[in-house]
């Protein structure tokens, strides 16, 4: 007996956007140098410690502390225009290397200048580097925009790196279309009339490359991960609520082999199930099989939890401001989102 209720599926319908790549993305890889995520990698600028001091204050009164973490660098461990959200990894995309990603949503609020889009941070954790790489909409002409949305969450599967539209669905992203920048102006971000490109400082842009859209309104994609225990593999989202009267919904996806999601000759995917949420807050979510992961937030000043709903609901201390999960090597993944208390970071399954 599981400790999840089962709810109808049918609000969490998705529809596949336009078959085929969108308008200009051959124009973009005509302009632009291909760059493959293990060169990305390799050119990865960004310094991260293993079991550093950096960010640990998200730890806050949590005993034991957690199992392994990753530090970021001092300046996105405190910076307050930009704030990470999502966390995947290459065990959910079923690929060899230990590397995390992580998606981060801009705040114009906390920032002077235009919106700046979202962004995926690739890490290495075994060469302990990271790089930032900027998610970008591809125009008809091959010019290139911000995706000013939340990206609440990102789930890698494959080739495939699905991003948490709020009330859309998934944007999807493909790590075979990492396009190199020409140019290096950190204030702009499109084709020039020189035909060079900028990027607001990034070095590696990725396009979109498509879209699932939810068929009816009401469901909520606040976070994202892929549950690779069962046959078939499963895509997983769900619904972050705050109301204290009512909880979220979780739902999950069969994926194909390739990292489409499964789909009828229309175009639709259906949820192969959803679920209750037993509590209020949940920014994140896995399954393995019938036991249920939830890491609930508490605020700023306050230690979350890590829920596990199986045949009975435990409850866990965990950091502060915790986020999307991911399962690497027998422990369950989260990071922290706070300015000055961010890390990735592990705790036993």
């Amino acid at each position: 007996m599981s400790t999840m209720t089962p709810v109808p599926a049918g609000p969490f319908q998705l529809k596949r956007g336009a078959d085929g790549p969108p308008a200009g993305l051959e124009v973009l890889a005509r302009e632009l140098d291909k760059a493959p995520l293990g060169a990305v990698l390799s050119k990865a600028n960004r310094v991260t410690e293993r079991k550093g001091t950096r960010g640990t204050g998200a730890f806050g009164s949590m005993r034991p502390r957690p199992a392994d973490w990753y530090t970021f660098n001092a300046a996105d461990n405190g910076a307050v225009a930009w704030y990470p959200q999502g966390l995947t990894s290459a065990a959910d995309a079923g690929v060899s290397g230990n590397v995390f990603v992580v998606s981060w949503y801009f705040n114009p609020d906390n920032a002077q200048g235009p919106e700046r889009g979202i962004r995926l941070s690739f890490m290495d954790a075994a060469a302990l580097r990271y790089r930032h790489v900027l998610l970008v909409a591809v125009r008809p002409d091959g010019g290139i925009a911000p995706i000013n949305i939340h990206a609440g969450g990102v789930a890698w599967y494959g080739d495939l790196l699905y991003v948490a539209d709020t009330v859309k669905g998934f944007r999807v992203f493909d790590v075979r279309h990492i396009y190199e920048v020409n140019g290096t102006d950190e204030e702009t971000i499109g084709r020039r009339k020189d035909g060079l490109y900028d990027a607001f400082g990034y070095r590696y842009v990725m396009p979109q490359v498509g879209s699932w859209t939810v068929t009816a309104a009401g469901a909520v994609f606040s976070f994202a991960a892929v549950d690779r225990t069962g046959d078939p593999d499963l895509l997983i989202s769900g619904e972050f609520v705050s109301d204290p009267a009512r909880t979220g919904r979780v739902a999950r996806w069969p994926l194909e082999a390739d990292g489409t999601l499964r789909a009828d000759a229309n175009g639709v995917a259906a949820a192969m199930d959803a679920y209750d949420l037993p509590a209020q807050k949940i920014q994140g979510a896995l399954s393995r099989g019938r036991t249920w992961y939830l890491s609930q937030s508490a605020g700023s000043q306050r230690n979350g939890t890590l829920i596990v709903a199986g045949d009975k609901l435990v409850r866990r201390q965990y950091p502060i401001g915790p986020e999307d999960l991911t399962l690497v090597g027998g422990r369950v993944w989260s990071v922290s989102e706070f300015p000055g208390r961010r890390v990735i970071y592990a705790v036993p399954l």
